[in-house]
């Protein structure tokens, strides 16, 4: 019974990270950024702070699913993000 057990955390291991391992993780790796308004950035993680104000590169904004702009660098204020999430391959 412990081996399976053990076999389960391992399968299910990363879904126990912290909030901040996950953002380490993520830097630097495609991400969506969905703000309280609906609106989806869609870049590079660049770097973000404790008050979870965001920087990203080769920055996409989506509104209702279709792209409306392209970024370079853009700076999102934490207080309007909704959640970040990893890009999947298929996406980029």
């Amino acid at each position: 019974e412990t081996g399976r057990l053990k076999a389960m955390s391992e399968t299910i291991g990363p879904a126990k990270r912290s909030p901040t391992e996950f953002l380490k993780q993520v830097t630097g790796r495609p991400v969506v950024v969905k703000l309280n308004t609906g609106v989806d950035y869609r870049g590079v993680l660049a770097c973000l702070d404790g008050y979870m104000n965001i920087a990203m590169e080769q920055t996409e904004e989506y509104v209702n699913g279709q792209l409306k702009n392209k970024y370079g660098d853009a700076f999102i204020r934490g207080n309007n993000v909704l959640y970040i999430s990893t890009v999947s391959n298929k996406k980029r």
